[in-house]
């Protein structure tokens, strides 16, 4: 499935303010194979069966005239199997990426169902056992939020609500830090709720037993999760925009070194060399020289003097600097760094 992105706003640092994501579930054909979703299972029966089909959908345009239809056939997504285990809830979950900001908007049809006619979301999603989900009932005639902890569910929240089975809705969930929004049809359904077990995570469609459901028109609207040691070089890189180029390689479990942060992203990943082992290992400092620019690579300490990363810094050179200003002028950057960062987990949050 292709995956569209559009970058809102960035800011002059580099940092991505917003962005937007649509699930173009046209750009298959029908009963086509999806990829970058994972099917998930709470409870017990059967997995569910996600598939996409051709259905009649609501256009998101007003028509010229009275006259004119408002539906258009469409590919969507639909959860198509019908077992009927109680306590079952197949979710379809999108694996590239985590969310922490975000609104995300689709809209679903209840098709059918006889224990449960139900459809929903599922997001800051941590495994199958861990998330937050709001759903609406064609069967119950209402709106809940709950969340699942290690399996088990919170006691449900939400209004009896008017919900028509074979009907097209638009459901939207809005988090901002631990405050959660919940709107359906274009209107909040519920008060604004709080709570603090889940910080980020991934999100996804959900339903429960017997239902048959459809969704389409599916949109996130996010702040990007920087990593940790993405913010701390963006922050220098802020500070000192002079600086020519800024990385940060931490060890591998099989004794290399890479990239996990940079002035330039697209470098994150690739490999370290000698150099970067070393300051890691016993703390070498490393000097080259460039055109117009000196390399300076240098460990990264925590609060204890241990070392925990190694940085690589380009800067550009003067007439006459020797070695030992190029690696004074490295050492004051580290040093701010470090009183950015004083533990090795910080660079992996």
């Amino acid at each position: 499935m292709r995956i569209f992105i559009w970058l809102l706003s960035v800011a002059l640092a580099g940092r991505v303010v917003g962005a937007e994501l649509q699930f173009n579930f046209g750009e298959l054909a029908a009963s086509g194979a999806l990829t970058n979703f994972q099917a998930a299972l709470l409870g017990g029966g059967q997995p569910g069966a996600w598939k996409i089909l051709q259905d009649q959908v609501p256009s998101a345009f007003a028509p010229f005239t009275a006259q004119a239809p408002n539906v258009t056939g469409a590919r969507v997504l639909a959860q198509t199997s019908q077992d009927a285990t109680d306590e079952r809830f197949p979710m379809f979950i999108y694996e590239p990426e985590k969310f922490r900001d975000f609104k995300f908007t689709t809209r679903f049809k209840i098709v059918s169902g006889v224990i449960e006619q139900m459809a929903g979301v599922v997001f800051r999603f941590q495994n199958s056992s861990n998330f937050y989900v709001v759903r609406a009932s064609a069967l119950g005639q209402n709106v809940r939020f709950y969340k699942v902890v290690d399996g088990v569910r919170s006691d449900p929240i939400g209004p009896d609500y008017a919900i028509a089975a074979g009907a097209w809705h638009q459901l939207a969930v809005q988090c901002e830090g631990n405050r959660i929004t919940v709107s359906l049809d274009g209107k909040p359904v519920m008060p604004t709720l709080g709570d603090n077990t889940f910080t980020e995570g991934k999100l996804g469609f959900w339903t429960k037993s017997d239902a048959v459901s459809y969704f389409a028109d599916a949109t996130v609207e996010y702040t990007p999760v920087v990593p940790a040691a993405q913010s701390l070089v963006n922050s220098i890189l802020e500070e000192q925009p002079r600086i020519l180029g800024l990385r940060i390689y931490t060890l591998n479990t099989n004794d290399t070194t890479s990239i996990i942060a940079s002035k330039d992203p697209a470098e994150i990943g690739q490999p370290g060399t000698e150099a970067e082992l070393a300051a890691i290992r016993d703390g070498t400092v490393s000097f080259g020289r460039d055109i117009g620019a000196v390399l300076i690579t240098m460990p990264l300490h925590d609060r204890n003097g241990e070392y925990i990363a190694a940085v690589r810094l380009k800067l550009k050179t003067f007439f006459g600097e020797t070695q030992d200003n190029a690696v004074t002028r490295a050492t004051m950057v580290v040093r701010a760094m470090q009183n950015l960062c004083t533990a090795a987990e910080d660079l992996r949050k």
